[in-house]
């Protein structure tokens, strides 16, 4: 059986994540993840929000960091809001965007390192256990370092775009979310996670490994590019070198859209510097389009298919037209 998620970006009024969410459960996904990127909605009130409006779908951070957030305070928000949603909690953990950790000065230091360390943290506090705990990031916790209050063992998954941390889903994580790639990089970083897994001694197939597409569905071939581009736009200059390598943009195009982007007149201005080449790592258009592009994932072993922003210029009728005409068709794969 196919899983299916749906993934937001945290830029929209708290209030409208509670019919996103609605939506979505009525349309037959079984997970929906909220990103927590600086400066927009915190994801906690947001996803508070979507437990509240919903009875089963699972809900996730796609994604908090340890770096603008201590490891104790992920577990409690994490924890206090699966006590909320009645067990539906996911914890979706990154080293995040070294470009958005610049913005508050942040610099992002052994990024595989930290992210280890705090996951393997998070997990021992979550399965009720004390400090004392010694680690080479975190290394004086003592045996006060304990939730006082009951916990489950949250899933946890890891949010990666390079090919360190894709081993590291498969050797720490419960699940992965391979963020910013084109679909036709699963096979590579299904691979990776594969051969993290093969080292821990774990069982690949126990790994909830998504395979994150970013997606905008329209009958009008041009509105649903638009919405693409300036997503896209927004996170070009976060996306790594091996992503651009593979869709044939190099470096300084996303530093100009960045740019751009921090100019007068913001996301439009970088928007429209978009090259048609970075559209390909998304899915723009109709569903029967997105079904086409989907069908080699899926025969290439994907049992997890991530649905990720904009979802279409009209979210709710993408979530619609996801649930009627895409889940269906794959559903029972």
């Amino acid at each position: 059986m196919i899983r299916f998620s749906l993934r937001f970006n945290n830029d929209l009024p708290v209030r409208t994540y509670m019919a996103l969410a609605q939506t979505a459960e009525a349309a037959g996904f079984d997970q929906l993840w909220v990103s927590n990127d600086l400066f927009l909605r915190g994801v906690w009130p947001i996803l508070s929000a979507a437990a509240m409006a919903t009875e089963r779908i699972e809900l996730g951070t796609c994604i908090v960091n340890p770096y603008t957030t201590h490891p104790a305070e992920i577990v409690m928000q994490a924890a206090a809001l699966d006590e909320l949603s009645n067990g539906r909690m996911l914890l979706g953990v990154s080293a995040g965007a070294a470009e958005f950790l610049d913005w508050v000065g942040v610099p992002q230091k052994r990024p595989l390192t930290i992210t280890d360390e705090a996951i393997r943290r998070m997990r021992d506090l979550l399965a009720g256990m004390r400090g004392p705990w010694q680690g080479v990031v975190w290394p004086d916790w003592g045996p006060a370092a304990y939730m006082r209050f009951p916990t489950r063992r949250i899933p946890i998954y890891l949010g990666a775009t390079s090919p360190r941390m894709h081993r590291l889903i498969g050797s720490l994580a419960d699940g992965g979310l391979p963020l910013l790639f084109p679909p036709e990089s699963y096979t590579q970083v299904a691979e990776r996670v594969a051969a993290g897994a093969a080292e821990s001694g774990r069982d690949p197939a126990g790994i909830d490994l998504a395979a994150c597409i970013w997606v905008s569905l329209d009958d009008n071939a041009a509105a649903a590019e638009a919405a693409l581009r300036d997503r896209i736009a927004y996170y070009a200059n976060a996306m790594s070198d091996e992503v651009l390598a593979a869709v044939g943009v190099d470096r300084a195009t996303t530093g100009a859209i960045a740019q751009a982007l921090r100019g007068p007149d913001g996301l439009k201005g970088a928007a429209a510097l978009v090259p048609p080449e970075l559209l390909r790592i998304g899915v723009a258009g109709d569903a029967a389009g997105l079904i086409r592009r989907l069908e080699d994932l899926v025969a290439a072993g994907a049992r997890h298919l991530s649905f990720g922003p904009p979802l279409g210029p009209d979210p709710i009728a993408a979530i619609a037209a996801l649930g009627r005409d895409v889940l269906p068709h794959f559903a029972h794969r």
